[in-house]
């Protein structure tokens, strides 16, 4: 604001989320004891952590997504924990949330393809948390889209089949 010239905002978000009313924040979350957190827990009280069949993680605007289709289905026994901070891999944080789903299935669920988003680098880790934790599941099911070389399908039907397949199959 003080500089003789302007820079552009340049704002690193899906278009999506631009005007989902879920994705603002209160000004309250901004002041007093509030801290940057690196893995946001479940949102819902209504999900108990002992009764969770399936955890699913993931990061960006497919956790709004997964929200959507879990209260489609009506569905109380899946988690759905987001990762703020994805480098470096927030262990601690990691831990904290996974503890109290000692007998959940975890999952990585990532609207990019297997090929181009987080996967990657978080199956390692999450795997070397899991042995670590000593936990029932010792590996992690990929959900997402398929590998590919482009970063669309080009069709915007074919894109909304994929995103509805996996969310279906992340909430079964």
């Amino acid at each position: 604001m003080l500089r003789p010239f302007r820079k552009p905002l340049i704002v690193v978000a899906p278009k999506k989320m631009l005007k989902m009313r879920e994705v603002a924040s209160d000004i309250e979350e901004f002041c007093g004891e509030s801290h940057f957190a690196r893995v946001l827990p479940e949102m819902n009280k209504e999900v108990n952590p002992e009764a969770c069949k399936k955890v699913v993680f993931c990061s960006g605007q497919v956790y709004y997504d997964l929200i959507a289709e879990r209260e489609k289905l009506g569905v109380k026994d899946i988690a759905v924990l987001r990762f703020e901070q994805l480098a470096p891999f927030p262990f601690n944080s990691f831990m904290a949330e996974l503890a109290p789903y000692k007998n959940a299935e975890i999952v990585w669920c990532q609207e990019e393809q297997k090929n181009a988003g987080c996967w990657s680098f978080f199956e390692p880790r999450f795997r070397a948390t899991l042995e670590h934790l000593n936990h029932k599941h010792t590996e992690v099911k990929y959900i997402g889209r398929p590998i590919s070389a482009s970063s669309a399908t080009g069709y915007g039907k074919n894109h909304k089949k994929e995103l509805d397949n996996f969310l279906k199959e992340a909430m079964s």
